[in-house]
């Protein structure tokens, strides 16, 4: 019953936002804007652009509102909008992703199982913000996302082996970066 009635007041606030009224907007803006301020600190380094990005994004959420169906989930919506201005501006910004094409990737499955509990939240954004943007924009769309390669490729302008190429690289330089780290906290290094 109270599920329900939660969906039902999501939905009467949308549709008053889609009128215009800027209360019903300032509510939509404060219930969401930490989460997707997060979604672009993920993609962009400097939190600066990242908060840039996000108002940017949220003008087009209510300029689009009209067209969310309520199918499936609003926040999912607002997300998705977020991520693809993360890519516009990071595609305006570089104009040029590093990219290499390769075909086919070899993931060794081998690959070392870290204990991510040794690490701080920050020490892990840290070291994704230390990726190139080609090989962190691929890590976060595919890793954190949850899109698959081909949805990466269209999304990028990219091929799908591009796709799994960067991500193989990404992860490469995230073990990289997660050795040294447990090695200075270690004191090995």
């Amino acid at each position: 019953m109270k599920v329900i009635q939660l969906h039902q007041e999501e939905k009467q606030l949308i549709m008053l936002a889609v009128e215009n009224n800027r209360q019903a907007q300032q509510q939509i803006y404060a219930k969401f804007s930490s989460k997707m301020l997060s979604v672009c600190r993920q993609y962009i380094k400097d939190i600066h652009h990242a908060e840039d990005v996000m108002i940017t994004a949220f003008m087009k959420v209510f300029t689009n509102l009209k067209n969310f169906e309520h199918k499936g989930s609003f926040e999912g919506w607002i997300r998705r909008i977020m991520v693809y201005e993360c890519i516009d501006f990071l595609r305006v910004k570089k104009n040029n992703f590093n990219y290499q094409d390769i075909e086919e990737v070899t993931v060794s499955k081998n690959e070392s199982v870290y204990e991510m509990e040794d690490f701080s939240v920050d020490d892990i954004q840290n070291m994704i913000d230390n990726l190139p943007d080609g090989y962190k924009m691929v890590f976060n769309l595919y890793a954190i996302e949850g899109y698959k390669h081909q949805e990466i490729a269209e999304m990028l302008k990219i091929s799908e082996g591009t796709s799994k190429s960067q991500l193989s690289h990404a992860r490469k330089l995230l073990q990289q970066q997660i050795t040294d780290l447990k090695n200075k906290l270690n004191g090995t290094k």
